[in-house]
């Protein structure tokens, strides 16, 4: 792109300026338009695309602005006066009955707001007193496709190229087992074009991706390359092969089909046995499209496709009739885009890191970029297996994604962009980069390759002593990262003050006096070197001696109090594999007291609710070691809480009973009611099923309470939860049996 240089007399307002644009703008019009012009071939055509969508975004509006500024640069082929794509000429082309239009794409919820008011606006002008009712769908990320049925028959099936004409893939399309090839009901018209979304489930992404660079094919980047380069193959047989799918979401030129609204036409399409969304809902008035936008925002992942925005539209079809189209788009739908979560960046390296367990662990360092609102540069790719299942090199251009909160992932390579002279394999070292042991599988057929020594290896000590101090074990706020770090591999002294976790409640202020670490030392915000400082002392002077500083003596403060821990939380903090926060749940109610668990053989501890062989197995060869049995000695000496108090008099309302809870609630956080469910008897479970016996959903509930709702399961608001822990099921509503 051409430097973004603003010509002198272009305005800063909204309306076109009254002077011509000069040399500099228009030589980045230029640009520009080109530019927008390669990426779309790159995207529609050859479904490998080389920038990320929000890059591609940003040009593109970029485009429009200096249109809109200087009107007299539009010029007839500019790619802001086309839909999607030219047709390939690999395809023959065939003309559409109705033109398929793209939609209009706004970035904000204020710009939500102005597209809604306008258009409500226009319907109020045209169509005075109608009310507007608002379908709003999820956008799926996938290739638009037009299928033409003729008496019920598939006659034919289309990309949506230019929007006038697309290219025939009917042989393709047949191959798509959800895709009907003859329409079944009643009221079925004598020709219609239904339109949709062809994509590939986004848990079939990864396996197709594993075949692919098995069979030494570079691997598609996102789901939506794959879904298009997929019903772009020139042989049928080779698009049968691969897992795609289809969601319908309208129609187009039709004859005997009469229907008032969008959303009676999906309820047809359906009846017809056509694929349409379980996403999709009618609603009344701004403030709903709002929570709905918002609702799959916070819950984007997990859903059957991939999704990059939603799409409002007008439910009336005479509505959609009174406020017509501009050349290129609808004036009765808009597409919200939620902010980008995949960005391009360079990887620059591969390491590995030790974990807890010894798991040895492949991270990407990257180029630092921005996504989803923070700036990552580094990315796990959990395993060998993985590294190469994803077809990444290193010097590779990757596909960077970081979904909300959840950790960067490394999405695949930008084969188009790669440098064969610069790229490089990774290869797994044979020993451990922090103490020099051979690496091992954990056992025979283990992807995971792992450190074995676990009681000397600095990088698992450090890792165990952070896990410990988490949140979901003893929760020792002042116990973090750079802490851990500063406990078990300090610069000073060379000994430790701690080299087992058996120490953590053996420790005093004075042993961690002359504890220093390495930090950059800097001048006037320039990094000119290091130095070692004290991390749990303040540095001192000739007047005020050296002291523990705030946030040691609050850790000693913590370390008093999570003593009194439950024992759920002290089984979680030993970190024996395979062992988490539900686990360990279950074998406090079951058990009471660290003693028992100790004495209990693998097949009792298998028959635990929640636990079972694997867990079982992990338990008792966590307990046959010595210096593991040696860590719970010490704690106890030190005053740790090895056994729960049983309180006799708390009913058990639940008892058989599976609930799963999703969203905020008021009274409880998430960990104190599973507590609440546990101590009653119950089981609370992290996943619905037709087992499940009630959800309750609090505010912000995700996609858990819709499967609720789907599969029949009983749902409880928070008030209903607290009558259910106190009371137990209401006899008169049905509970799936168990």
């Amino acid at each position: 792109m051409a430097e973004n240089t603003r010509d002198p007399h272009e305005t800063d307002g909204a309306g076109a300026s009254p002077v011509p644009p000069g040399k500099h703008l228009r030589e980045e019009y230029a640009q520009l338009a080109e530019q927008v012009r390669a990426h779309r071939t790159a995207y529609y055509q050859e479904a490998a695309p080389t920038i990320s969508d929000a890059e591609f975004d940003a040009l593109f509006r970029r485009l429009e602005e200096l249109e809109a500024l200087h009107p007299e640069l539009v010029s007839h082929d500019s790619p802001t006066q086309e839909v999607g794509g030219d047709v390939s000429s690999a395809f023959a082309p065939v003309a559409h009955l109705q033109r398929m239009y793209s939609l209009e794409d706004v970035f904000s919820l204020d710009e939500l707001t102005v597209w809604l008011d306008r258009a409500r606006a226009t319907v109020e002008q045209r169509s005075p007193g109608s009310p507007v009712s608002w379908l709003t769908e999820l956008k799926i990320d996938g290739l638009a496709v037009n299928l033409l049925y003729r008496d019920g028959e598939l006659v034919r099936a289309a990309t949506r190229g230019d929007g006038v004409t697309g290219e025939d893939i009917t042989h393709n399309v047949l191959t798509i087992a959800s895709i009907p090839r003859r329409l079944t009901g009643k009221g079925i018209p004598h020709e219609v074009e239904v339109r949709g979304e062809v994509f590939i489930p986004s848990e079939e992404f990864t396996q197709l991706n594993e075949r692919m660079v098995a069979a030494g094919k570079a691997p598609f980047a996102n789901p939506r390359n794959a879904a298009a380069g997929s019903l772009r193959q020139k042989d049928p047989a080779m698009t049968a092969e691969r897992p795609l799918d289809m969601c319908v979401h309208g129609i187009g030129a039709r004859t005997g089909l009469d229907a008032e609204t969008q959303s009676g036409t999906y309820a047809l399409l359906k009846e017809w046995g056509l694929p349409t969304s379980p996403y999709f809902r009618v609603l009344e008035g701004q403030a709903a499209v709002v929570g709905f936008i918002e609702h799959y925002g916070s819950n984007r992942h997990g859903l059957l496709h991939e999704i990059d925005g939603i799409v409002v539209k007008v439910d009336s079809f005479a509505l959609q009739r009174a406020l017509g189209h501009t050349s290129r788009v609808p004036r009765w739908a808009v597409a919200f885009k939620y902010p980008p979560e995949e960005v391009n960046t360079t990887l620059l390296d591969i390491l590995v890191n030790v974990g807890r367990t010894g798991r040895v662990t492949p991270f990407g360092l990257m180029e630092p970029v921005k996504v989803a609102g923070s700036t990552v540069s580094m990315a796990t790719l959990h395993n060998q297996a993985v590294v190469k299942a994803k077809g990444v090199l290193i010097g590779d251009v990757v596909v960077l994604r970081k979904a909300g909160d959840v950790i960067p992932e490394i999405v695949g390579p930008v084969v188009a962009l790669r440098d064969a002279r610069k790229v490089r394999e990774f290869v797994m070292p044979t020993e451990c980069p922090s103490c020099g042991t051979p690496l091992q599988p954990a056992k025979e057929g283990d992807v995971d390759i792992r450190c074995p020594n676990a009681k000397s290896c600095p990088s698992q000590l450090r890792e165990r002593i952070f896990h410990l101090a988490g949140r979901g074990a003893f929760d020792i706020e002042a116990l973090g990262w750079e802490a851990a770090i500063a406990l078990t591999q300090p610069a000073e002294p060379a000994v430790p003050p701690i080299t087992t976790e058996a120490q953590i409640f053996s420790l005093t202020p004075e042993m961690l006096a002359g504890v220093r670490i390495e930090r950059d030392r800097k001048v006037k915000g320039v990094v000119t070197g290091c130095e070692l400082v004290p991390y749990f002392y303040s540095k001192g002077t000739a007047k005020k001696p050296s002291e523990p500083n705030a946030n040691t003596r609050k850790l000693f403060t913590e370390l008093e109090k999570a003593k009194r821990q439950p024992l759920w939380r002290v089984l979680v903090a030993l970190s024996i594999r395979h062992v988490g926060p539900t686990a360990s749940r279950s074998l406090a109610t079951a058990f009471g007291s660290m003693e028992r668990i100790r004495a209990a053989g693998e097949e009792e501890l298998a028959g635990v609710d929640g636990v079972g062989p694997t867990i079982a197995a992990a338990l008792r060869e966590w307990f046959e070691e010595e210096w593991h049995r040696e860590i719970l000695d010490a704690w106890s000496a030190a005053g740790v809480r090895m056994e729960d108090d049983v309180d006799e008099s708390r009913p058990r309302t639940l008892e058989g009973l599976t609930v799963v809870v999703t969203g905020s609630l008021a009274t409880y956080n998430r960990d104190e009611a599973k507590e609440a469910i546990i101590l009653r008897g119950g089981k609370a479970a992290g996943s619905v099923s037709k087992k499940t016996s009630y959800v309750v959903a609090g505010e912000n509930a995700g996609t858990k309470f819709e499967k609720a709702e789907t599969l029949g399961v009983p749902v409880l608001d928070e008030d209903g939860f607290l009558r259910l822990l106190e009371q137990g099921p209401d006899p008169e509503r049905t509970i799936p049996d168990p």
